[in-house]
C-alpha cells in the first residue's frame, strides 16, 4: 500500500492540507498528519485547530512514497525552519520520490534548489521568487517526482493529480465523480 506524509505547522492553509488528506484517504491511500511541533494540536491560518496523527519525533517519514507540504502563512515559514524536515525533502529528492508542495510551499523546495530546471507553478505572490526553468499557472504542475500547486482554489485537482501519481488516472477519476468535482486534471495520464 502507498504511504502519504502531509505536513503541518501553525499556520497552515487548512482547505490546503485536509483536502489532500481527505481525497487521498478516500482513495485507500494511508495518509499520515505529522507535526512539526511539540504539540499534535495544529492551528490553521483561519483559527481550525486540527490534531495531527503523528508527531514528526515520532514518525517515521523515510517510509513514505510522497511528502506533502501544504502553504499558508505562517504555515510555509514554520515548515521550512524545521532542519529534519528540510533533511527529508532533501533525501526524498536524492532518492526521486514523490515531494509535492502548493502555494507558498513550493518556495521551501526553491530554496532547497529542488526546482531548478523543472516547471513549477506557486501561489501568485511567490512566483517571482521561485528559481526554477519556468514558471507556470496552471493549478497544478508535475515534472518528473515533484509536483507544485497554486493554492487554495486548485487544492482539488493538486490532490486528485496526487491520487493518479499514486494509484492510477481511474481511481483519480472515480474520486472526482464521487466528490461531483466536474474539473480536468488538464492532462491524459
Amino acid at each position: 500500500m502507498k504511504k502519504v506524509c502531509v505536513f503541518l505547522a501553525d499556520g497552515f492553509e487548512e482547505i490546503e492540507g485536509l483536502t489532500v488528506v481527505d481525497i487521498l484517504r478516500r482513495a485507500g491511500i494511508e495518509t499520515e498528519t505529522i507535526s512539526i511541533t511539540d504539540n499534535r494540536r495544529i492551528n490553521g491560518a483561519h483559527g481550525i485547530v486540527v490534531e495531527a496523527d503523528s508527531l514528526f519525533a515520532q514518525a517515521s517519514p523515510e517510509t513514505a512514497d510522497m511528502l506533502v507540504l501544504p502553504g499558508g502563512m505562517p504555515g510555509t515559514l514554520n515548515l521550512k525552519a524545521h532542519s529534519g524536515l528540510r533533511d527529508l525533502i532533501l533525501q526524498f529528492d536524492r532518492e526521486e520520490k514523490y515531494i509535492a508542495a502548493i502555494c507558498a510551499a513550493p518556495s521551501i523546495l526553491s530554496e532547497l534548489g529542488i526546482l531548478r530546471g523543472r516547471k513549477a507553478c506557486a501561489y501568485p505572490s511567490f512566483e517571482d521568487s521561485l528559481e526554477c526553468a519556468e514558471v507556470v499557472q496552471d493549478p497544478k504542475v508535475v515534472d518528473g517526482h515533484v509536483i507544485t500547486g497554486r493554492g487554495m482554489g486548485a487544492a482539488i485537482p493538486f490532490a486528485l493529480t496526487l491520487t493518479a501519481l499514486l494509484s492510477g488516472r481511474e481511481k483519480a477519476d472515480e474520486i472526482g465523480q464521487s466528490i461531483v468535482y466536474n474539473g480536468s486534471l488538464g492532462d491524459k495520464r
